[in-house]
């Protein structure tokens, strides 16, 4: 764990989302005021120590390292996940129920539609609530199905959401 601490001077507010080089990235404050970084593993869905990371991502500019909004973190999370880790289950029935209504978008060679768009939205936060509380009953002490519940003044921007990749 690493010996950085969140402190007045540097105004970090935790958690911090990130894409770095395309891969979702966390920053969470750990017991004692210590930070931590937990990148997506794409083969499990669960979460890797990425505390090697943290002065990389917290000192870059531009670049393959760019902020996210929690929207945006949760919904690329679950892009990922669903390209990327296979199972059974309802988690992925709602996967499978996201993949075909992009599917049916894109064989028409159009956008989504406003309600197709919210629903996509909406079906990825219901999948990163879902999972992260079965890794945190699987012992990932990584997991927070919280970021996927709405919070005040935290809506959706919906950027992203009616296309493959984030």
């Amino acid at each position: 764990m690493r010996n950085d601490k969140v402190s007045d001077d540097r105004a970090l507010t935790l958690p911090k989302f990130f894409s770095y080089y395309k891969n979702p990235v966390k920053l969470v404050s750990a017991a004692g005021g210590e930070i931590r970084a937990w990148r997506l593993c794409r083969t499990t869905g669960g979460w890797e120590s990425a505390d090697d990371l943290i002065d990389e991502i917290l000192l870059a500019v531009g670049g393959e390292v760019s902020s996210l909004s929690r929207e945006d973190f949760v919904q690329w999370v679950e892009h990922d996940r669903a390209e990327h880790v296979q199972g059974e289950g309802s988690v992925f029935a709602l996967y499978e129920t996201i993949g075909a209504i992009l599917d049916v978008a894109e064989g028409q060679r159009r956008g989504l539609t406003s309600m197709e768009q919210a629903l996509v939205v909406g079906l990825r936060r219901k999948t990163f609530v879902m999972f992260e509380e079965a890794l945190l009953a699987a012992g990932d002490t990584a997991a927070d199905p919280s970021l996927g519940r709405d919070v005040p003044g935290d809506g959706p921007e919906q950027r992203g959401a009616g296309h493959r990749g984030p």
